[in-house]
């Protein structure tokens, strides 16, 4: 199930019969208290989201929604007619996995969504990942930094899981686009630099381990450690 919530009649209808055909089934909310009200029923596997949304901010509901234990790693694209740059970064910050911005394409649209279910629902991997006092395990979705739990969102956790178990080897923009969110439309190396802004964040001491490649892109660079699968 996926859920869009958006208070734009035209767009919410326009998606859900999208997502119909693409063979998704879809449920829409025009107000934030009702999307509130399904949530306490069923939580979606993914959900579209608006910015500017009446009563609530799209911002403020992100935010409380990686609040929750049970919304956390929930998948979230923004869809929104706000397109600068600044826009985009507070959102990825916040934890959206994704930004669209107003007018989209059907085809990317249901492109992008496929790209996230399948990164969503992909089997994890069983190992265990140390590196000096960065740990991770994917079975468990859990990262610890000096043994205190780090909370990351879907797209973080899989860029740090794909540069751990690949260590030492530099991806450029375009590979980890490819790789970790499923597509390479359009110019949108901005998105990877954002996510890799927080995730060094948020790593604190250990976001020293991801090494920026200067005209090239990124690589995770274990120096005197060893990234050891367990």
């Amino acid at each position: 199930m996926i859920y869009i919530l958006d208070d734009e009649n035209n767009t919410c209808e326009f998606v859900l019969y999208a997502l119909s055909r693409a063979g998704y089934k879809a449920e829409g909310f025009s107000h934030p208290q009702d999307f509130w009200n399904a949530l306490g029923q069923r939580v979606p596997s993914l959900l579209l989201l608006d910015v500017m949304l009446p009563g609530e901010d799209g911002l403020q509901i992100l935010d409380q929604l990686r609040k929750r234990s049970d919304t956390q790693n929930m998948p979230v694209i923004m869809l929104t007619a706000k397109s600068t740059e600044y826009d985009k970064v507070i959102a990825l910050d916040k934890g959206a996995d994704d930004y669209i911005v107003k007018p989209f394409g059907t085809m990317e649209l249901i492109s992008r969504i496929r790209a996230l279910l399948r990164r969503t629902k992909a089997a994890k991997n069983q190992e265990e990942y140390v590196c000096g006092n960065l740990y991770m395990c994917p079975v468990k979705h859990l990262v610890l930094v000096n043994k205190e739990n780090v909370v990351l969102t879907l797209k973080e956790f899989e860029i740090l899981l794909l540069m751990m178990k690949n260590y030492g080897r530099v991806y450029t923009r375009e590979e980890l686009l490819s790789e970790v969110w499923g597509y390479t439309f359009g110019n949108e190396s901005r998105t990877v630099d954002v996510h890799m802004r927080t995730l060094r964040a948020k790593l604190g001491d250990c976001g020293k381990y991801i090494e920026t490649i200067r005209g090239v892109g990124y690589r995770f660079n274990a120096g005197g450690d060893t990234v050891q699968p367990c």
